[in-house]
């Protein structure tokens, strides 16, 4: 099977990394130096242009930003209307990883064609991400399948209908930002605390990712680990009293809210285009 890259960036070379060898691969993008790099990093085959790549995959990754994607559609719908290749009929299936942008607006720029949007997250860039996928039109089990073996290279991937993929925004999308911040402020905690910096952050990395793997297969609730770690009385009591008063899991709430909120909100503005 092979697959296109239309778009080369961090999130694109994480998928292309973690490829199997077996995968044929085909990438383009107006980076030039950037292309060249990922050719002698990962054997990838460069394309001329867009609609060489469009016509080369079976599977398609429109991997631009969002602000861009208008143009690359307006690019490869012409040439798709005049059949200017044969190859470019085949049936294929096109995946955006271009956050906000609708099924819709990929539909009416590239009528007829099979399309799933996908919405990563930073940390599948060290395999450990999460991908949310929604479908079209159309797009069989089968080849949803074959989609979501694509995205479990860099993660664990879930099944959505477009509706929710907001709300996966603000929270995977963006979540992982409120997380970075939070293992900071336990980190700059620890230096307040008398430990040296590099000590505080190793520690402070190695008790979140040791919280979400306890949550994630003992499968109880936060609320039960907590009463767990929380004596009476004890050390994380005290600790528990300040979150409480500053109101840490009302802010991250809301933080979550006004990012799927705010993505909403750039969802729309699609449909005035």
């Amino acid at each position: 099977m092979k697959i296109s890259f239309i778009g080369a960036g961090k999130m694109a070379e994480a998928l292309m990394a973690r490829l199997p060898a077996s995968e044929n691969v085909i990438i383009t993008d107006v980076n030039k130096a950037r292309l060249n790099l990922l050719k002698r990093k990962y054997r990838v085959e460069l394309a001329k242009d867009n609609f060489e790549a469009y016509c080369q995959g079976e599977i398609v990754i429109l991997a631009v930003k969002p602000q861009n994607m208008s143009a690359v559609l307006a690019n490869l719908a012409p040439q798709l209307k005049s059949g200017a290749s044969a190859l470019s009929s085949r049936i294929k299936l096109i995946v955006s990883i271009a956050a906000g942008v609708p099924l819709a607006f990929l539909q009416k720029g590239l009528p007829g064609v099979l399309l799933v949007r996908a919405m990563p997250n930073n940390p599948a860039l060290v395999g450990k991400g999460i991908t949310a996928l929604a479908h079209g039109p159309r797009v069989t089990p089968k080849m949803l399948t074959k989609v979501r073996k694509l995205f479990d290279q860099v993660g664990e991937t879930v099944i959505v209908p477009e509706r929710l993929l907001d709300a996966v925004t603000g929270l995977s999308g963006s979540g992982p930002a409120f997380v970075y911040l939070a293992i900071e402020g336990l980190a700059l905690g620890g230096v307040v605390a008398g430990l040296p910096k590099k000590l505080a952050f190793q520690l402070a990395v190695a008790t979140a990712l040791g919280a979400a793997e306890t949550l994630k297969v003992t499968q109880q609730a936060p609320e039960e680990l907590i009463n767990l770690v929380a004596s009476p009385g004890g050390t994380t009591i005290e600790g528990l009293k300040v979150l409480k008063r500053t109101r840490l899991s009302r802010n991250l709430l809301e933080a979550v809210v006004a990012a799927a909120k705010k993505s909403k909100i750039m969802s729309k503005r699609w449909a005035k285009e």
